[in-house]
């Protein structure tokens, strides 16, 4: 990551494999009930594979007080949110996950929070950015203190809007020097190892089966099962850990050029187009099918692989990139 050009190749690896995560994911998740692996490998990817995209995405956002930055950030996401939410209300309807056509832009279909969390959260570093460190500290508080509101969840993104705050504002703060520091360090690679096996072993023993809305951070304490006034320390505790399994990640990225490293140039394509084809075979495939799905574990990793190549692809990209990103490949 010494040059600019290295950490471009670092970063688009690194968002490649967290793209192909939130695939897995979410091609894996209605299997995890039935299947102890999965459901260990489904925890883990969803405690840091959002933290991290997350984190990275507030790395690139050190140049919101240049000209035009907000008025890029409405062009590049919040119409994007609106076009898509659109679209998939549409969608949804048609393959008959919704019963009624119904437009509502003020409750992010699935994936399509993270659209309308991030402009939100560029919005919050016109305030943040000035405390610097201190904001850190205070947009921590925060994410443990909207837990406590009973009716916080998925209106406008808003749970996860401030409980995933920290990890945008915390790259944001980064330099690249920081960075490389933590991920390069001697011992870093090692360490990483270590963090990402010890944190699935202790996850695949003893993490409770009915923690994992604890994960998805799109809801209140009392919604996750009920208010006791230890959940905000339970919250500080997730964040630590999370740090740690994202610092582990990172330090396992590679900065050579791969042939897939250029489709992390593209994981928006990926992110925005995948629930169509993952809600079509919950669709499609009856339950029935789920026994032959359970301990294929090669034929999920295989399927998700080929979604992120195909989604990612330069053509899909040619073709949508007026949809994604309101301009034409010319």
């Amino acid at each position: 990551m010494a040059s600019t050009s290295k950490r471009s190749k670092y970063f688009d690896n690194a968002k490649f494999i967290l793209i192909f995560l939130v695939v897995f994911g979410h091609i894996i998740s209605p299997l995890k009930e039935h299947d102890g692996i999965l459901f260990t490998l489904y925890t883990v990817i969803f405690l840091f594979h959002m933290p991290a995209f997350i984190l990275i995405s507030g790395y690139f956002a050190k140049g919101f007080k240049k000209k035009g930055y907000l008025m890029k950030s409405v062009k590049k996401i919040l119409i994007p949110y609106f076009i898509f939410q659109f679209i998939y209300s549409i969608y949804y309807y048609l393959i008959g996950q919704e019963d009624s056509l119904a437009i509502d832009f003020l409750h992010p279909h699935w994936s399509l929070w993270f659209l309308l969390s991030l402009f939100f959260w560029n919005l919050l570093l016109y305030i943040f950015a000035r405390l610097k460190w201190l904001g850190l500290a205070v947009s921590i508080l925060m994410g443990i203190a909207i837990g406590y509101i009973d009716d916080v969840g998925s209106f406008l993104s808003i749970s996860r809007t401030f409980v995933f705050f920290p990890y945008f504002l915390l790259g944001f703060l980064l330099n690249g020097n920081q960075l490389r520091k933590l991920v390069r360090a001697k011992h870093s690679l090692l360490a990483g190892i270590v963090i990402i096996l010890g944190t699935l072993l202790f996850f695949s023993i003893g993490f409770p089966k009915d923690a994992v809305p604890w994960l998805l951070g799109d809801t209140s304490y009392e919604g996750m099962g009920g208010l006791e006034w230890s959940d905000g320390f339970t919250r500080a505790f997730q964040y630590g850990v999370t740090l740690i399994v994202v610092f582990g990640f990172l330090a396992l990225i590679p900065s050579t050029q791969f042939k897939m490293t250029k489709i992390g140039e593209r994981t928006l394509y990926v992110y925005l187009f995948h629930g169509f084809i993952i809600k079509l075979l919950q669709v499609i495939i009856p339950e029935e099918s789920v026994p032959f799905f359970l301990g294929n574990y090669l034929m999920l990793i295989f399927l998700s692989f080929i979604i992120c190549l195909f989604l990612g692809s330069y053509v899909i990209k040619k073709y949508t990139q007026p949809l994604v990103e309101l301009k034409s490949n010319g």
